[in-house]
């Protein structure tokens, strides 16, 4: 033990309320934990373990750091299960469905999974779920082969299976051959696992999921007749209008908003009609804000595969075609109609920090897996707006080690009154 503070007890290590606050009330940055297991950790860190490996107690924490606490402290013990937390070793989740199913998850997702730490029990496993079903279609809309009928054959085939309108699942062998991508061809040949996942679930969670994969393979039909395969080379084609833009995000992301609001009302916070409605309208646009910074950002590579999602109206409205957008010579004309994306992207942003705000501060592991992805996508449009956005050997994106700063300032946050707000402010697009 060190200053006799916290003790193992089996699986676990037992540290006292009063323990715990009067090191924070005397020491922001370190905290002396069981020497034995820890060794002396940063704080952020004692707070990510107790974070991410499901503390049993994690109320007591808020109570801790969130009132005055005068009587009765020492009483409170906050539990943690044993373990190394640093930047190399992998925190491992609880199982979401099953070990395989989970498996394929990890490696088909290196930023959503991460997400799923932070996730409440109640809901992480569906959403997980969900991601994977969704990852099985995108996959199948994305292949590289010549023909648009085979794709679209299997991709109705699949989301009937799903669905339930059909027993037997498409043939994907030739498909997962294919696959430069070796995780999303593991993840082809195992989809009748993935399908077969749905039955750990209720009923009505079984319906949120299908309802959303069905709007999401919609949108991935519509690509497939609007730009054929994904392949190299050949004509580039667009969008016609904003309206088929907005229609677009809505299809691939602004109907998980739509599910991930459902999952929360039904498992984790109750709220009036009147901001029920409210709640969903901004968890709309919070799915749509996360696909605007993929299109915004992805542009030189969507079209190399010849697909502009810029509407060809707006970008004739400042005398360019969609093949003008390969050569960065065109970017100072193409600059203010982007930067208008990039303001509305922010709009729909300011929905999603509206979005986390509306959740109960008791819901501490829903807000932080609302706010990284925000956190993520303001800083990624303040890169945009600072980078050649159509020059393709500049690839935009946050770094890993930004990843790491935000997940510290971000559990900082959820634990200081007033530091959610203050934290997204700060971070905003200027």
């Amino acid at each position: 033990m060190v200053g006799g503070w916290c003790e193992a007890a089996g699986d676990r290590i037992i540290l006292s309320g009063s323990a715990f606050w009067a090191e924070h009330t005397v020491r922001w940055n370190l905290f002396a934990a069981c020497a034995t297991v820890h060794g002396a950790i940063p704080f952020y860190r004692l707070l990510m373990l107790l974070f991410l490996k499901d503390c049993v107690k994690l109320g007591c924490i808020l109570c801790l750091l969130h009132q005055n606490f005068k009587a009765g402290v020492g009483a409170t013990n906050i539990f943690m299960e044993k373990g190394r937390v640093d930047d190399v070793e992998r925190v491992e989740l609880p199982v979401l469905v099953n070990e395989k199913i989970d498996r394929l998850l990890e490696t088909t997702s290196r930023s959503f999974y991460p997400t799923l730490k932070y996730l409440p029990k109640k809901t992480r496993g569906q959403i997980g779920l969900l991601y994977l079903l969704a990852r099985v279609a995108d996959t199948i809309a994305d292949s590289k082969v010549g023909e648009t009928t085979l794709l679209t054959e299997h991709l109705r085939a699949y989301n009937d299976v799903v669905q339930g309108r059909r027993e037997e699942l498409p043939d994907l062998s030739e498909l997962a051959d294919i696959q430069t991508n070796e995780h999303e061809a593991e993840l082809l040949r195992n989809v009748s696992d993935v399908v077969d996942g749905l039955q750990v679930y209720s009923p009505e969670d079984q319906e949120r999921m299908l309802e959303c994969l069905e709007i999401i393979v919609g949108g991935q039909l519509l690509d497939i007749e609007r730009f054929g395969p994904a392949n190299e080379g050949g004509n580039i084609s667009a969008l016609q209008s904003e309206e088929e833009l907005d229609d677009y995000t809505f299809r691939v992301a602004g109907c998980v908003g739509v599910f991930w609001t459902k999952m929360s009302l039904a498992h984790l916070m109750k709220l009036s009609p009147e901001d029920e409605a409210l709640f969903m309208e901004r968890g709309i646009r919070f799915g749509k804000a996360l696909q605007m910074i993929n299109i915004l950002r992805d542009i030189p590579e969507d079209l190399r595969f010849g697909r502009c999602y810029i509407p060809e109206s707006s970008l004739k409205s400042i005398g360019l075609k969609p093949e003008d957008l390969l050569n960065d010579e065109h970017l100072d004309t193409f600059r203010p109609l982007y930067n208008r994306y990039l303001d509305l992207t922010n709009e729909h942003l300011e929905a999603a920090t509206a979005y986390i705000r509306m959740i109960p501060e008791t819901q501490f592991r829903l807000k932080a897996s609302c706010m990284l992805p925000v956190l993520v996508g303001q800083r990624t449009v303040t890169l945009l707006r600072e980078g050649n956005i159509l020059n393709s050997d500049e690839r935009i994106k946050v770094t890993r080690d930004e990843m790491k700063t935000y997940a510290r300032r971000l559990l900082r946050a959820l634990l200081i009154p007033g530091g959610v707000k203050r934290l997204l402010e700060k971070n905003r697009d200027k």
